[in-house]
């Protein structure tokens, strides 16, 4: 297993709870660095249960956060020293380009779908230290610390990864969770398509003084989506998307400056806003390989696809990649194949390819579709809202699709 973020150690914990015994190989965690990350992980409903099911979850993460309706106070575990997170039970999407023709703006419920929640919203330092802890303990499951994988040399019969301190790690398969720079689609002759966007993402948090109502707001603007997502209190994680320059500009003004930017852009939805955390800029772009496997590597999150952040899908798409992966390396090693042979990750590809590719195409189109000022896209847009609104089945199919509900899920997301 190639890369410690939380992919690569999901991947680790989900092969080794179902039986495989494997090598975890990446940076030790440094908790220093995992709080420069200022973002946040909105976990829908299947990949909460992959928390669960792999330990994480009870052990990290109060279980009267999801799916509660509870007070405020039942929300926010910090008097229990344990994960920050907040349960997510509405989506709030609302047209801000003001353009000639404007989508009329849509609300999605969990309730309406017969759930409690979406799932909850959590800082990703938070997340990833809870996966290391379960990774610590987890049984079948060694940690090899460096600082990077220098190389990559599949063979007939195993795998080989040369360490950046020297020496070597042997398997029978590799499996690369280390990012959308990882070199393993290049040692597995994978095809990869990349490009960028004109835009960048400013993360952060900050206060606010009216209630968000464990909803999130995602307004989408002439530049892309700006996003608030809900954590604990009276505060939401922010995801704004601008263009790079206009980004970089917002991100360097004061806090109070700042702050009263992001007020007016709200146009009052959350009340006064208040202690911006620090922020950071993350250019946006996309990537999708062309299969998830071969020459005994096995492809896991952003080292297999990039998305904008729209609808909460990057991470996710990434944990239902580990968990069906897993269930594809049990059940070769169950029949007596080679969990690393062609069989193998031809399966894995199977199981993954149409997800990924059907999410990573739709994501794109929508997130370029608000760069474009084009009548006929806008008029068709506002009729997809309309017949959204309309139509309760239509609504209820999109919602289970979103989150991953309308096909088979891997038995660890069970």
């Amino acid at each position: 297993m190639i890369g410690t973020g939380p992919a690569g150690l999901a991947a680790a914990l989900a092969l080794a709870r179902l039986g495989i015994e494997s090598a975890l190989v990446g940076p030790a965690f440094d908790a220093g660095k995992a709080a420069a990350d200022r973002r946040t992980t909105a976990l829908i409903g299947p990949s909460v249960g992959l928390m669960r099911n792999l330990g994480v979850w009870e052990a990290s993460i109060r279980q009267s956060t999801v799916g509660s309706r509870a007070s405020e106070q039942a929300q926010d575990p910090t008097a229990d020293a344990r994960l920050p997170t907040a349960a997510i039970e509405a989506l709030r999407i609302a047209d801000d380009r003001g353009r000639l023709v404007r989508a009329p703006e849509m609300l999605f419920r969990a309730a309406e779908i017969g759930l409690e929640s979406f799932g909850v919203n959590l800082p990703n330092p938070a997340l990833l230290a809870a996966l290391d802890a379960a990774a610590e303990r987890a049984p079948g499951l060694t940690r090899v610390a460096t600082a990077r994988v220098v190389g990559i040399e599949p063979g007939a019969a195993g795998v080989r990864l040369r360490l950046a301190e020297g020496g070597a790690v042997d398997a029978l398969l590799a499996v690369a969770a280390d990012g959308r720079a990882s070199d393993a689609p290049a040692a597995a002759g994978i095809a990869v398509s990349a490009w960028d966007y004109p835009q960048a993402a400013i993360a952060t948090s900050f206060a606010h003084s009216r209630p968000h109502h464990r909803t999130v707001n995602e307004l989408h603007r002439p530049a892309g989506p700006l996003t608030t997502v809900p954590l604990p209190g009276r505060r939401s994680a922010l995801v704004w998307v601008e263009e790079p320059g206009e980004a970089r500009r917002l991100a360097g003004l004061a806090e109070a400056v700042f702050a009263a930017e992001l007020e007016e852009r709200l146009q009052g939805i959350l009340g006064t806003v208040g202690d911006v955390g620090p922020r950071a800029v993350h250019a946006l772009g996309g990537r999708r390989t062309e299969r998830m496997g071969a020459a005994r590597i096995a492809l896991v999150g952003e080292a297999a696809h990039v998305v904008p952040p729209i609808g909460a899908q990057g991470l996710n798409l990434g944990l239902r990649d580990a968990a069906a992966l897993a269930d594809c390396v049990a059940g070769a090693k169950a029949r007596g194949e080679d969990i690393g042979g062609e069989a193998t990750l031809a399966t894995y590809t199977k199981a993954r390819a149409g997800d990924v590719l059907a999410r990573s195409v739709s994501i794109d189109l929508l997130n370029r579709s608000l760069l474009l000022e084009l009548l006929p896209l806008d008029m068709l847009r506002g009729a997809a809202a309309h017949a959204l609104a309309s139509f309760p089945a239509l609504r209820k199919l999109l919602m289970q699709q979103g989150m991953g509900l309308a096909g088979p899920l891997p038995s660890l997301m069970q």
